[in-house]
């Protein structure tokens, strides 16, 4: 025990009705929704890199926070692991995620780097077999250090290259003796700031070539769980290969990886991509590609990835009806991927910012649930496509436009349009919500 959290108690459930704020209303983890305890269809995850690394910067002013475990000793490193692992058991949470950067301090070497990973992974593990929470997910951070300021898999300079490769083996070493149930990749840097120094064509190949040595290394280690990319289309590059879904969905095809590899979607990113979050969770569960998802939000007045608490019911809503008309998650979850405000300082911060995003996100499961279970949006949505399961309509698909032509001419075909009955959707999905 630590005294950083002293004074706060377990967050538990209970109900809506409830005065103190250090409570759950609407996360009963075990109330059933669409037939699964609701801790099991939102597997949630706090990261630990914006609670527990990083000290409160923005891109015009540094630190704002004063934590105890900041340091670049091995003694900061396990009091970071003991503030985390006390926060993991007041909020009750199943689920943690890292990168390597945020668990260790940096070596002065790739070896001593990884000696302090190794290290730090043994004691994350006494703690998880105490009844610490599981991984869901372990990552590697190549785009904090300057050495990937030009990219990781992706970087001109060989060099760069094998130290990502060797960095990523140690990670999904780390993930792997931790239990993690995924492994994610997030090209931060793997782009491009302009093209007048960029070989788009061979820095493509690097990184299909760096992602393919990823999945072999998968296999030989034996390592059950999903590979994920995490999808983003700028910052801090210009322009990243990773844009959405769909050109991920691309380049994996590309690279024969479509089977082998699925994505981890981010609210913000989505944003930051001209799409909504409901928008890529459907993109991928079309193509085959869902994995998990960071659950967080942007300020629709700031232009970059403010990675804020989700705190809209309809946005969230919206989101969980795609992951459940999918059949919800496998081996993913719901992470956190969301930082305090610079000015919100206290200790009780970080307990309530999680509180009350999982409340968020509880309302939002049932109403998606809800509405799955109505059946209504489901059944326009087939009315709106029913001509389509005419053989005839299937047999067209097949045929070719000569013939297709003759058949309009013979039947006389004039199609008149339909209502897309948008607005009485709109409807219909707010009084579930």
């Amino acid at each position: 025990m630590t005294d950083f959290f002293t004074g706060i108690p377990a967050i538990t459930y209970q109900g809506p009705d409830t005065d103190t704020d250090f409570a759950f209303r609407h996360y009963n983890p075990d109330e059933m929704v669409a037939g699964r305890r609701m801790e099991d269809h939102l597997r949630f995850a706090i990261c630990y890199w914006h609670n527990f690394a990083w000290p409160g910067g923005d891109p015009f002013g540094g630190q704002t926070f004063l934590r105890p475990w900041f340091g670049e000793t091995m003694e900061h490193a396990k009091l970071k692991a003991d503030v985390a692992f006390e926060m993991f058991r007041i909020l009750g949470v199943p689920f943690f995620c890292f990168h390597d950067a945020d668990m260790r301090p940096e070596g002065a070497s790739f070896a001593e780097s990884t000696r302090n990973l190794e290290e730090m992974v043994e004691y994350f593990a006494t703690k998880m077999e105490a009844g610490g929470p599981k991984l869901l997910w372990g990552t590697a951070n190549l785009f904090s250090n300057r050495r990937f300021m030009a990219g990781a898999a992706t970087n001109p300079d060989p060099d760069v290259f094998a130290y990502a490769a060797a960095t990523v083996k140690t990670c999904m070493d780390a993930t792997h003796r931790l239990g993690g149930e995924n492994y994610v990749l997030w090209g931060g840097r793997e782009g491009y700031e302009t093209l007048l120094n960029t070989d788009l064509g061979r820095e493509l190949e690097q990184m299909g070539r760096f992602l393919s040595m990823v999945v072999e290394y998968k296999h030989k280690i034996g390592f059950k769980g999903a590979i994920l990319i995490e999808p983003k289309p700028q910052e801090p590059t210009k322009h990243q290969y990773d844009y959405d879904v769909a050109t991920v969905y691309g380049f994996l095809q590309r690279f024969g990886l479509e089977k082998e590899v699925k994505v981890n979607i981010e609210q913000g990113h989505a944003i930051l991509a001209g799409h909504s979050f409901e928008h890529e969770l459907a993109m991928a569960a079309s193509l085959g590609l869902l994995g998990s998802i960071d659950m967080n939000r942007n300020d629709y007045q700031s232009g970059w990835d403010t990675d804020q608490f989700p705190n809209n019911v309809p946005e969230v809503a919206l989101a969980y009806y795609e992951i459940l008309r999918a059949g919800g998650f496998t081996t993913g979850g719901t992470n956190f991927d969301a930082k305090l405000r610079r000015q919100s300082l206290d200790p009780e911060d970080l307990i309530l910012a999680h509180a009350g995003a999982m409340d968020v996100c509880a309302r939002g499961l049932k109403a998606a649930a809800a509405l799955l279970e109505n059946g209504a949006l489901e059944s326009a949505r087939s009315a709106r496509y029913a001509g389509w399961d005419r053989p005839e309509a299937q047999a067209m698909l097949q045929s070719d436009l000569e013939t297709i032509t003759s058949g309009v001419l013979a039947q006389g075909i004039d199609p008149q349009p339909r209502s897309g009955r948008q607005e009485r959707l709109e409807n219909l999905i707010n009084r579930f919500i």
